[in-house]
């Protein structure tokens, strides 16, 4: 069992070592006013003037002045096996986990995230995590999930696994269908109708929605009013 670092009735906002513009967490901390910096994340957190809670990882990538200055709030997770963002997933407790500066860079660094959401669903279904990107939101899907969308929005599905599923509102349905990294996916389907159900026979399969709707996002998860 993992020692809790940080336990909130507050939803958290993790900050990693990428791009996190001011826009960004100001837009997360509405929603997830909490934030836990995950390793080199403190620097990009302090910043635009915010102060982690905690600061969460193996600490190589910290700056010496961040070091300093949040010298009572380190906890260091010296393992190499997982990415800082998994330890921070790992230690911390919260209604659910919004991320940032851990999509739109480079592209090794996105793919161990997208496992590291996958690995994390699997132990903690209870806490769900979404990652704020540039252009999307990206979460891992229940396994039946309802949104209430806009006609006409972009939502893509990708499996990181085989699974099998059905969808209503969907202008492509995947009723029946298998899919597969391998082989069928289901990026750049569309809302055909405002209501949408997606039914997952395993967990592994992703959803990314334009990041507008990070609010639809975080109410289909935690199943709250958008």
């Amino acid at each position: 069992m993992n020692r809790l670092i940080v336990e909130s009735s507050e939803a958290i906002c993790l900050v990693a070592g990428g791009a996190v513009p001011a826009r960004d967490m100001a837009l997360a901390r509405r929603h997830a006013p909490v934030v836990v910096a995950a390793d080199g994340g403190a620097d990009r957190a302090l910043a635009l003037g915010v102060e982690p809670v905690a600061v969460i990882g193996d600490l190589d990538s910290l700056s010496d002045s961040a070091r300093l200055r949040l010298a009572q709030r380190l906890h260091e997770v010296p393992e190499q096996e997982t990415t800082d963002f998994d330890k921070v997933l790992r230690h911390v407790a919260a209604p659910f986990v919004l991320a940032l500066g851990v999509a739109g860079g480079r592209v090794d660094h996105a793919l161990s995230v997208l496992a590291g959401l996958l690995r994390h669903q699997a132990t903690r279904p209870d806490m769900p995590c979404v990652i704020l990107g540039p252009q999307d939101v990206i979460f891992a899907a229940p396994p039946v999930l309802h949104m209430t969308v806009s006609v006409g929005d972009r939502v893509s599905l990708f499996p990181m696994v085989p699974v099998t599923g059905r969808s209503q509102g969907l202008e492509w349905p995947i009723d029946g269908l298998t899919l597969a990294p391998d082989g069928r996916i289901g990026t750049s389907n569309r809302a055909s109708a405002r209501r949408v159900v997606i039914e997952s026979d395993r967990p592994g399969l992703l959803v990314i929605l334009p990041r507008r709707r990070l609010a639809v996002a975080l109410a289909a998860l935690m199943a709250i009013p958008a």
